[in-house]
Order: C-alpha cells, then sequence, then structure tokens
C-alpha cells in the first residue's frame, strides 16, 4: 500500500456506478476495482464473487479498508428467468463479501435497491419493511440480509433507476437520448414511479459515506419521485430532442416485461440528506449536470 492513503475495493467497476466511484475514489484512496466480465480500468483485478475462496484469498492478500459493492445481476427479466444465477451473484457473491468483510475487518458498502418495495405506497423510508414483488427484489433484499447477518461495520445504500454516461453501457437515460436521436418514436410507461439517480452524484454521496464512516441503513437515490414517461419527457428536453416521439403506455399494456415491477418504489432520502454535504440531485440539477458532462 502507498504511503498512507487507504486501500478501496469496488466490485463491479466496469459497470456504470463502479466507474464513476473508481474515477472519484482515486483523488483520495488508493483504489482497487475489481470486475468479472469485461475491464475497464487499467490497474483492476478479475473476481468471481460467486466464489467464496477467492474472494476470501484477495482479502486475506489487500486487507482492504473499504469495500464499495456494486457488483449486481440487474437484468431485472434475467433474474425471473435465471432465478439460481440472480441468487448466486446478488444473494450468495454478496454473503462470501461480507464474510470476508469480517475475517479482515473490512468496512462493507453495499448497493441495494428501490426493488426491495412492493411499490404500493412510495416515498419509502429506512422504516418501511421491504415486501419484493419480484426476484431481483427478492435478491437484493436477501443482499441486504446477509450484510447485516455477517458485518458489524457496514452501510447499506438502497438507490432507484441510475443513469448518467458509460463507454458501452446502456441505461434508461442514454437509451431514450439514443431512439431519439435516430427519430424513432418510442412508448414508455406513464404509471411506473421512482426517484432517478445521477450514477456521478451516487458516487459522490457513497465517498462521503465513507469518509464519515457512515453506518446502517440509507437511502441513496435522487431526490425527484417521478414517473418513467414524465422523466423521459424531461431528458428530450435537456438535450434538445423531440419530446413528441415518446408515447405514454400503461404498465399492464406492456408484454415485454417478464418480471412484475412496483408501481411506486420512489425512496425517501431525507435521513441521508441530514447527514451528508452531498445532497441527492432532483431531475433538472441532474440532467444538467449529464449535459454539462457530454459538453466537455
Amino acid at each position: 500500500m502507498k504511503g498512507n492513503k487507504k486501500l478501496v475495493f469496488i466490485t463491479g467497476s466496469s459497470g456504470l456506478l463502479g466507474n464513476k466511484l473508481t474515477e472519484i475514489a482515486k483523488r483520495n484512496y488508493e483504489v482497487v476495482p475489481l470486475y468479472n466480465t469485461r475491464k475497464l480500468h487499467p490497474n483492476s483485478l478479475k473476481l468471481d464473487i460467486t466464489n467464496q475462496k477467492l474472494v476470501l484469498s484477495l482479502f486475506s492478500k489487500f486487507k482492504p479498508n473499504t469495500i464499495i459493492h456494486t457488483a449486481s445481476e440487474t437484468n431485472v427479466d434475467k433474474c425471473e428467468t435465471h432465478k439460481e444465477h440472480a441468487w448466486k451473484v446478488n444473494t450468495e457473491g454478496t454473503k462470501n463479501i461480507a464474510l470476508a468483510c469480517k475475517k479482515t475487518n473490512t468496512k462493507l458498502i453495499y448497493i441495494s435497491s428501490d426493488y426491495v418495495f412492493d411499490g404500493e405506497k412510495g416515498l419509502y423510508t429506512e422504516k418501511d419493511k421491504p415486501n419484493p414483488i419480484n426476484y431481483y427484489g427478492v435478491t437484493k433484499f436477501e443482499g441486504e440480509n446477509q450484510v447485516v447477518q455477517h458485518c458489524k461495520n457496514y452501510s447499506i445504500l438502497r438507490t432507484s433507476v441510475l443513469y448518467g454516461w458509460h463507454p458501452w453501457k446502456q441505461n434508461f437515460a442514454t437509451w431514450i437520448i439514443n431512439q431519439l436521436k435516430q427519430n424513432k418514436e418510442i412508448t414508455v410507461v406513464e404509471d411506473h414511479y421512482n426517484t432517478p439517480t445521477l450514477a456521478d452524484n451516487l458516487a459522490k454521496i457513497t465517498i462521503e459515506v465513507v469518509q464519515k464512516d457512515l453506518q446502517g441503513l440509507y437511502h441513496a437515490s435522487g431526490s425527484e419521485r417521478i414517473s418513467r414517461y414524465q422523466f423521459a419527457k424531461q431528458i428530450a428536453k435537456a438535450f434538445n430532442l423531440d419530446f413528441n416521439l415518446i408515447k405514454p403506455i400503461k404498465m399492464n399494456q406492456l408484454t415485454a416485461w417478464i418480471a412484475k415491477r412496483p408501481k411506486d418504489s420512489s425512496l425517501n432520502t431525507d435521513k441521508i440528506q441530514k447527514q451528508l454535504k452531498t445532497k441527492p440531485l432532483n431531475i433538472t440539477e441532474g440532467l444538467n449536470r449529464m449535459k454539462k458532462e457530454a459538453e466537455t
């Protein structure tokens, strides 16, 4: 380890959030980015989190101060059709990391999801009881339970609809931009509500959680509840694209979805806002930052 810099592991470092975290964390920490399928950062190490032996040996070799665990199977429909795979990655993988953290006294920050809720009420607080309605939500909630069960030193950060720029991975916002740039007409659900989160903003929030050594469960999403349809229209307006190409559709009309989605899984971020200088952004602020990044 170089000098007195603390060592931080980041799983899923090639993903949207993992990539942003790696870039920000490098400023103050020694970072070892971890990936499984595709390498994005030059000093990354390959790690299959479902292999407990490999996880334990990597931890005992490096003894990281903190690990930010973003690696996950986030394809909601794939989790529904490939349950064994989803459980292995999201639940067993998280358990392996939690056990390694316990052995090496490493702080674990686990990125969880708004899909742990059933979507019946919306603007959920940390005190609300999870009740997932799809298998992705089940595996993420069980991941949370593994963290709580095996770790003393942890933070669980639940987030919602991550968006932002990535070298190759599409997300909801970049999909909307790409489709509209090609003048394609698209349908977007108008009765599906979340609190969309700019990945850059969540990365900054997460790093501040590391710095302040926050413990426990927090909702760390964007600050504004919005329907997917309205969000899509805001994206179009922010990037000067034709929002008339976006047509509303109801959730029950969507035949492409295999897994059930919670109708309103928006998160209340009051608790984390009281703890941190970095505030969760609303839609306008998030899209403005995204636009600014595209211009630089």
